[in-house]
């Protein structure tokens, strides 16, 4: 029986030009390059200038979507940004990055789970697009972390960076079998126990400032390689599948250990899991887009593959989502 896919059009990204080496940190904190490598496998990050927001960053990259692509920004009716790091509590930085493309029509908000947001915002669009309520979606994630951390804090301040990637879907109609182009399942979780062990201790609401990020590194570890194999273990049930029939694995880039093991979990051979956090760090909602712009630039994943996705973040939030490319 034949169903509506979100198939996956186009990938962009964009990183601000500062970088910001494991080196640079050491003089601000102590620690060293050996200690952050040895911990995360990160060497250095990407700091937005300060003309720079997490709005103007998601608009370069669906921009780039978009080109990539080849479909107009007049033909987009949604827009999702998921970002923990908006530029102002209200309006929301969708609406702003749909004004500054041009497009009047559909739906533009944003979407907060944290590292975990652009699988949730996927999962949303592609509701959207399988159900008739939208044709073509950008959905983005951008993150500015840099303004929210503790730079007198090693444990969180070596850990972040910030960037933006974006995907284009657009709904076309399928077989209904896993042979189909675009998104073939999603799975998301929350469990908000666990709030504090990775939080912002501010906001609008209670503290009335931004705040900053603070976490309990190994409890988040701990967590992380649990959950996200078990996300990825209902797609398996439900599609039959096995981490042997994943082309490429394309994990959020929290930290090279974390990716290690999930991968290691799952059965999924080193050589099929697409790694950019050394040279991102962690970019929250924008990491997934930005590793699979990066990927998809370079020519690793082609047409027709397998391409797995799955983050874990603050809440707690978790998901994954299986695509054919």
């Amino acid at each position: 029986m034949s169903r509506m896919r979100s198939v996956l059009r186009g990938c962009g990204s964009y990183l601000p030009a500062r970088i910001m080496t494991n080196a640079e940190l050491a003089q601000k904190v102590d620690t060293s390059d050996e200690w952050i490598v040895q911990r995360t496998g990160i060497h250095a990050r990407h700091i937005a200038a300060d003309d720079e927001t997490t709005g103007t960053l998601g608009l370069k990259a669906a921009e780039a979507a978009l080109a990539d692509a080849g479909i107009p920004a007049s033909e987009v009716d949604l827009i999702i940004v998921a970002t923990a790091t908006p530029d102002h509590t209200f309006p929301a930085t969708a609406t702003q990055i749909q004004a500054a493309l041009g497009v009047t029509q559909g739906a533009a908000f944003d979407l907060q789970a944290v590292c975990s947001g652009f699988v949730f915002a996927l999962a949303t669009a592609d509701k959207f697009l399988t159900s008739g309520a939208a044709k073509t979606a950008i959905v983005i994630g951008a993150e500015t972390f840099s303004r929210i951390l503790d730079w007198d804090d090693r444990a969180t301040c070596v850990l972040f960076g910030d960037g933006a990637g974006a995907v284009v879907l657009r709904a076309e109609e399928g077989a209904g079998t896993l042979a189909d182009r675009g998104v073939l399942t999603t799975h998301v979780r929350s469990d908000g126990r666990y709030m504090n062990k990775l939080y912002v201790d501010g906001g609008p609401g209670s503290t009335k400032t931004v705040g900053f990020l603070r976490m309990e590194g190994r409890e988040v570890f701990k967590h992380a390689v649990v959950n996200l194999a078990d996300t990825v273990r209902h797609t398996f049930e439900e599609t039959g599948l096995t981490g042997s029939d994943i082309d490429w694995f394309v994990p959020h880039q929290a930290n090279r250990r974390i990716i290690d093991a999930t991968a290691h979990k799952l059965g999924i051979s080193e050589d099929r899991v697409v790694v950019t956090v050394g040279e991102h760090g962690n970019t929250s909602a924008a990491s997934i887009p930005l590793a699979l712009a990066q990927a998809h630039m370079d020519g690793r994943i082609k047409p027709g593959q397998l391409v797995l996705i799955e983050a874990m973040g603050g809440g707690f939030t978790w998901g994954s989502a299986l695509i054919r490319w």
